[in-house]
């Protein structure tokens, strides 16, 4: 632990520094053991060769400061956070001997300059471990770091607390407080200390009975200045610590994904005049661009497109993954290049470059972001295969073999191959990516990143961030812990979870908790979930089983528990047919076919989530604490099936009662902690109800009867009822 100690400081004032080796301890070590020869009879041995000197490295400071966290990658990669978000930081600070110690956490800006530091508290009697919550305040890179210290103050109050009422020692201790608040007030400018020499003066005046001449050392104003700059002796600091800050969207914001060539796209089901049956026309980037407004009122923030290039031709699957397509059938999105272009290029049947840039600013007129597809592979056709052979691993026979992701195949797919020429590979990724940011996207959903490799991931995500720190990237990453986790702390700003297939209480709460960094997981410092309810790969059993109220409760359990969240197009009309028993297909799947949708008559007949989604994100605009994701709270309900959590920040805070069982009526006692919503352990309070439609009111307490009927209202999302909503 590298560290650095200083004698009697007192807070704001210089530090007067010590000879110090690295780990605060002193630099000078014991001395090397002399050599020794050995004797031998009939006359002295040849001498021994000199041992190198040995360099002492203490590895502790004066007062040890242990395990600080969060640490990612044991401090070699940043932890993340976004302005405001608030995150605990911790260590073990302990001392020899009784006297007492205390620490805090400071926070250096991007500028250099160190913030104004934060007191730690001790967790729990006995474990020596202290923490305390903390927020930047701006982007960019920061670090943190734990100082430890002797505690003056706290020692003398001890010490005063055991010996006055027992009569030892009394008069020397009240001097010796004395001495320290005189010490205590130089920190001070002229004038602002004086209500410290004043308490001094009492505790040295021997007229004033001893419990007066004590109190005096212990009234408010006193101990709140020491509060504010206390005398800090021995003062040990961890190392630095590095924090990234990116921008607010890496942390929250609502997600709506959709193809737009199905948006606009005609499929006629009837012959035409002349008797035939007209072929399919794919949806536009401008007939994409209409869909836009009702994305817009939903009240979500981005709006993510499947790859929109060229797709091959060769292998094209057909309507429902089948391998004998049709004519006319469009392909996959994720076959990307053809004769038309590569990962550079938009589909012609979509229409321009221009149109994908009038696209991409009517979504920022409507206050929407556009996140693009970035799938690192190629069908047959894309121009690299010819151009660029060395990108692709080449079988005995000289073929390519296509990309299989089992169980899945990809018989119209070529993964690339990056060991063989990984500079060429940066290079034209790099530049693929600065095509598309000059267009507009400044968020990028990663198809499959765990089937490259990290360090290449690494790379170009820095290699993006050291010029456009704004630009974000979501991990498409359903894969295994260890995978999902590199790629976050390598730089993912976001990743796609296992939230799909945690649907009991136990699964739902264990989940949440991990994703939320409680119970000591330290997840929440490098990964932030984007918690999808379906897309076009995963249509759980859950969903496909459990009715509108199924859609209902996954809905709500996702925009509520995570600051980020996600829809694909059809959720809201509570699409759930799959391809076939114990698949997560959808049955005629929007990856290989167009699917328009008639939105607004499902809206108009009542059968569209429109509504609910848009309550949903009115919500979490409203409510700043569903903006942080480590503020995370259960609270006990008797039911299996009935979850209770809730979410705080400052004095904002959300309560949700959820119903996972979309059959089913169920009745349970929710008993809340009261004090993780800042209120008071005894009494009443009046909650409003922001699913109930007509701002319903109730009036709660510690223990809370609860009956949720699917059919009528899967959950209660309670805010505070005696403040604005």
């Amino acid at each position: 632990m590298q560290g650095r100690t200083r004698q009697r400081e007192a807070a704001g004032g210089p530090a007067r520094r010590t000879g110090t080796a690295p780990g605060g301890t002193t630099a000078a070590g014991p001395a090397a053991p002399a050599n020794e020869t050995a004797g031998a009879t009939g006359g002295a041995a040849p001498a021994a060769p000199a041992a190198a000197p040995r360099t002492f490295a203490p590895t502790v400071g004066r007062i040890p400061v242990v395990d600080v966290r969060p640490r990612v990658d044991g401090g070699r990669r940043p932890a993340r956070a976004v302005p405001g978000e608030v995150f605990e930081v911790s260590a073990t600070v302990f001392r020899e001997g009784h006297d007492a110690v205390a620490a805090n956490v400071v926070l250096t800006g991007p500028d250099g300059e160190p913030g104004p530091w934060t007191p730690m508290r001790l967790t729990a009697p006995g474990t020596d471990r202290y923490a305390a919550p903390v927020s930047a305040d701006r982007e960019g890179d920061w670090t943190y770091r734990v100082e430890a210290w002797a505690d003056p103050v706290a020692t003398w109050r001890h010490t005063a607390e055991v010996k006055i009422p027992a009569g030892i020692d009394v008069e020397l201790v009240l001097q010796e407080g004395a001495a320290l608040l005189e010490r205590a007030a130089g920190a001070f400018p002229a004038g602002e200390g004086t209500p410290l020499t004043d308490a001094a003066a009492r505790l040295r005046d021997a007229s004033l009975p001893v419990a007066e001449r004590h109190a005096a050392a212990l009234a408010p104003v006193v101990t709140g200045l020491l509060a504010a700059r206390p005398p800090r002796e021995l003062v040990t600091s961890s190392g630095e610590l590095p924090l990234r800050v990116d921008r607010e969207r890496a942390l929250y914001g609502s997600w709506y994904e959709f193809f737009p060539r199905s948006e606009g796209a005609v499929v006629p089901t009837e012959p035409g005049p002349d008797g035939h049956l007209e072929p399919p026309r794919s949806g536009t980037f401008r007939t994409a661009a209409h869909r836009l407004d009702a994305v817009a009122a939903m009240g979500f923030d981005v709006v993510y497109l499947p790859p929109v290039h060229p797709i091959g031709t060769s292998h094209r699957k057909g309507a429902g993954n089948t391998l004998t397509p049709g004519p006319y059938d469009p392909g996959s999105p994720w076959a990307i290049g053809s004769a038309e272009g590569g990962h550079d290029a938009v589909h012609p049947d979509l229409g321009t470059l221009d149109d994908f840039d009038a696209f991409v600013g009517r979504a920022r007129e409507l206050g929407l972001e556009v996140a693009l597809d970035f799938a690192l592979q190629c069908s047959p056709d894309h121009p690299w295969v010819t151009e660029h052979p060395e990108w692709f691993r080449h079988r005995i026979d000289g073929s390519i073999a296509y990309a299989e992701n089992p169980p899945k195949k990809y018989q119209d797919i070529y993964p690339v191959h990056f060991d063989t020429d990984p500079e060429g590979l940066h290079a034209e990724c790099l530049r693929i990516l600065r095509h598309w940011m000059a267009h507009g996207v400044r968020i990028f959903r990663v198809d499959n990143p765990h089937t490259k490799p990290v360090a290449f991931w690494e790379r170009l995500i820095e290699a993006v961030h050291a010029t456009d720190p704004d630009v974000l990237f979501l991990a498409e990453a359903f894969t295994r812990p260890a995978m999902l986790h590199a790629l976050a702390r390598v730089g993912f700003h976001q990743s796609y979870t296992y939230f799909t297939w945690r649907n009991s209480k136990d699964e739902v709460e264990s989940y949440l908790s991990e994703l939320a960094g409680l119970g000591g997981e330290e997840s929440a410092a490098h990964l932030r979930p984007n918690l999808f309810v379906n897309t076009p790969d995963i249509l759980h059993a859950y969903l496909q089983y459990g009715g509108r109220p199924a859609f209902e409760v996954r809905a709500v359990l996702a925009a509520m528990a995570s600051p980020t969240w996600g829809v694909y197009a059809g959720f809201e009309l509570c699409e759930n047919v799959a391809a076939g028993p114990g698949s997560e297909e959808y049955l005629d799947s929007e990856k290989y076919q167009y699917r328009p949708r008639d939105w607004a008559a499902e809206e108009a007949a009542g059968t569209s989530l429109a509504p609910l989604l848009r309550t949903l994100n009115e919500v979490r605009r409203a409510h700043p604490a569903l903006r942080q994701l480590r503020n995370l709270r259960f609270h006990r309900a008797d039911d299996d099936a009935v979850v209770c959590f809730s979410k705080r920040h400052g004095d904002d805070w959300v309560l949700v009662v959820l119903n996972l069982d979309p059959h089913g009526v169920r009745e349970t006692t929710v008993s809340l902690d009261l004090p993780a919503l800042g209120l008071d352990r005894t009494g009443t309070f009046t909650v409003r109800d922001e699913l109930s439609g007509d701002g319903a009111t109730y009036t709660w307490g510690r223990s809370n009867y609860v009956r949720l009927d699917p059919r009528r209202q899967v959950a209660h999302i309670l805010t505070n009822g005696d403040s604005a909503s």
